[in-house]
């Protein structure tokens, strides 16, 4: 069994499609476990996105990680990091797969509406950042 990170970004969350997203991660055989709405800071968002700092798109990715609300969900399963990363679609949605998150409710490379663990260590220390004093 395996535990990942899923979160909705500020622009799924203006654009009011949480509940589409949770219902799509209710179709697949991966559970909720935890849950919880929240605002990162700034310290918060760098600390969160440290693995890119530095690079070109750093900046805007703190800006927008912080212009609103997120949602962080903790997910467990067979396999979770791999499944969660086929429902959601690769980064770019105008190269996501049909029916895939991003493809469906992704703006561009950026607001692309969700982000998730990409391995079971990431998965780990991501989870830490919203649901302290758990294994992840």
């Amino acid at each position: 069994m395996e535990s990942t990170l899923l979160i909705i970004k500020p622009d799924a969350v203006k654009k009011k499609v949480i509940g589409r997203i949770i219902s799509m991660i209710e179709a697949s055989p991966l559970r909720i476990e935890d849950m919880k709405m929240d605002h990162f800071s700034r310290q918060r968002a760098e600390e969160f996105y440290a693995v890119h700092k530095g690079k070109p798109f750093y900046e805007g990715l703190v800006d927008f990680i912080t212009s609103g609300r997120i949602v962080a969900i903790k997910l467990s399963g067979k396999n979770a990091v791999k499944i969660l990363r086929e429902i959601i679609g690769v980064t770019d949605p105008a190269k996501a797969a049909e029916g895939t998150i991003r493809k469906l409710y992704g703006t561009d490379i950026q607001k692309n509406a969700v982000h998730a663990s990409d391995s079971l260590k990431t998965a780990e220390t991501e989870l830490s950042f919203f649901f302290k004093g758990e294994n992840g």
